[in-house]
């Protein structure tokens, strides 16, 4: 199909970071009214157990908000009454959605109760153990809020990640079902309630979208929340599969939901909302979560900014390129450096392990940026000093710009 609207490079990446909310000053105090109207922006936060700097997250709000308290998002996320404005489920992985999104998901939910879109052991496991799967729902309906080691009736201890008891199998497909979600957590350990006593009755008693009508409002939510994006960019964002996503959007096309553009240099056709606005320049500095809606999809990084990410935690330690726990490093319009962060809490600092610099490196602002992201992402996380372990040359311009904002 021909493309209604064109944009060079620079435009797209302007766009692409306008629309996911790098655009703008960061409040002097960031109040619970900020947090949620950043996430019902972007549409989700994906979830990730690793905390090397911190839970995953935490981070983006951190990268566009500035220093906030985390109190705030787990207030959002876990905890009861007018506070709660999030609910956990499968967004993009696991992940935290605002409860406008929660009518979205219903056909998701269905899928899943027919064995359709999850893993096919845990597909299997609900094939094959309904008796399980009721004795487990009827221990939450009796007890309330329930984690899966309190249910476990197996002695020996569990091992890998699909090493799961019978009733962790259980609560994990009635998760994906709809019939728990995720009541709070204990530590990182989920615990799991019926959706009545943790969903609002107004999310709740909203008519449900069917397949059709869901996987659009998905799609057109990716749209704002990339700014511009191709077909696979915009059915990743909440994980759709290529057969339900196509035909959606040729639909939103023709209903003018959507238009469809040339990127510069972009093989693919992209897509974008009508009338987008695209910014003279954007200003922003920032180090990204390895789990941050801007980078997720990687192909797409690489097209927007010329910068190929990998993430090496299960990488051997010998065959890493840059380090353990990586943070690309946005400076105003480039994706510039990735810095090897680690929050060593015993010890009151953020160590930073390995500075590398991309091709075009930072110059002295970049790298006072950098400096400045480094201390109050220190002093955010509580953390007295920042120590750089790493012995490159950009050690020693970071430890002189880390001088002159008078940090360590």
């Amino acid at each position: 199909m021909p493309a209604t609207l064109s944009f060079s490079l620079k435009q797209a990446r302007r766009l692409a970071l306008a629309a996911q909310g790098f655009h703008g000053r960061q409040p002097p105090t960031v109040k619970a009214a900020h947090l949620n109207r950043l996430i019902e922006r972007l549409g989700l936060l994906q979830i990730d157990s690793v905390n090397a700097v911190v839970r995953s997250h935490y981070l983006p709000l951190f990268s566009r908000l500035g220093s906030y308290s985390a109190d705030l998002l787990d207030q959002a996320a876990w905890s009861s009454g007018r506070r709660r404005s999030l609910f956990e489920y499968w967004g993009h992985e696991a992940s935290l959605l605002p409860l406008s999104m929660y009518p979205l998901m219903g056909w998701r939910m269905q899928r899943a109760k027919r064995g359709e879109g999850i893993y096919q052991q845990l597909a299997r496991f609900g094939r094959e153990q309904q008796d399980t799967i009721r004795r487990v729902l009827a221990s939450v309906e009796d007890q309330g809020a329930l984690g899966a080691g309190s249910l476990s009736t197996r002695e020996e201890k569990a091992g890998p990640w699909w090493d799961w008891s019978a009733e962790k199998h259980a609560l994990e497909w009635l998760f994906a079902a709809g019939e728990v979600t995720v009541a709070g957590r204990r530590g990182f350990e989920r615990l799991y309630d019926l959706p009545e006593r943790v969903i609002p009755t107004s999310v709740l008693q909203q008519p449900l979208p069917d397949e059709v009508e869901a996987q659009r409002g998905l799609l057109r939510h990716a749209a704002e929340a990339l700014g511009v994006g191709t077909e696979k960019d915009l059915r990743d964002y909440f994980r759709l599969n290529p057969s339900d996503a196509r035909p959606r959007l040729a639909e939103l096309v023709e209903d003018g939901q959507l238009l469809t553009c040339e990127v510069a240099g972009w093989r693919q056709i992209a897509y974008s909302l009508p009338e987008p606005k695209v910014p003279r320049k954007v200003e922003a500095s920032a180090l990204l979560s390895p789990f941050d809606s801007l980078i997720w999809e990687r192909s797409r990084t690489e097209r927007l900014f010329d910068f190929r990410y990998r993430l090496e935690i299960y990488t051997p330690q010998d065959k890493r390129v840059y380090g353990y726990y990586v943070l690309p490093f946005l400076h105003n319009e480039r994706i510039a450096a990735r810095v090897d962060l680690r929050a060593e809490r015993a010890a009151g600092r953020l160590a930073v392990h390995a500075v590398h610099e991309e091709e075009t490196g930072l110059d002295e602002a970049g790298m006072l940026a950098l400096a400045l992201n480094l201390r109050q992402m220190a002093d955010w996380l509580g953390l007295g000093q920042v120590q750089l372990n790493c012995q490159r040359e950009s050690a020693g311009r970071l430890r002189m710009a880390m001088v002159q904002i008078g940090g360590d």
